[in-house]
This record gives structure tokens, sequence and C-alpha cells, in this order.
């Protein structure tokens, strides 16, 4: 299965950004969004933004995956 998520650009250098997703922090490449901006949000697949997304999307999907991950814990306890 493949996943792309939400994260914060915290920083850009180039075609190259860092973004923060709850704490964790990764440089990705940004060629294919390279209109992205310091405190944007991108959807990060394999290391590469794939597109933007708004603040309040990226909110909803990020706590959709808290959701999901809390639930999955309880089941496996």
């Amino acid at each position: 299965m493949c996943l792309a998520i939400p994260a914060r650009v915290v920083a850009l250098n180039g075609l190259e950004a860092t973004v923060d997703l709850g704490g964790v922090r990764k440089t990705i490449s940004i060629a294919l969004v390279p209109e992205a901006q310091l405190e944007d949000y991108v959807i990060v697949h394999v290391g590469h933004a794939i597109g933007m997304v708004d603040p309040e999307e990226a909110r909803l999907t990020l706590e959709l995956f808290a959701e999901l991950d809390a639930s999955t814990a309880e089941g496996q306890a």
C-alpha cells in the first residue's frame, strides 16, 4: 500500500525542502511543486512533494490519520 501525507514546509533550498510532520523533519524534493513556499502544506510521497494542499485540508487529514492510529493501537491491546 502506498501512502501520501501532508507535511508543512519549514525550509527551502532550491528544489529541496525540509518538511515537518508531527515533529519529524525530512528533506524532500519539490521539483514537481516548485511554487511551494515556507509554511505551505505539500503532499509527500516517497520523498517527493507531489502536490499542494490547503492548511485546513491538511489538518483534517492529519487528524484522521491520528484517529486511525489510535483505533489500531486499541485493537492491538
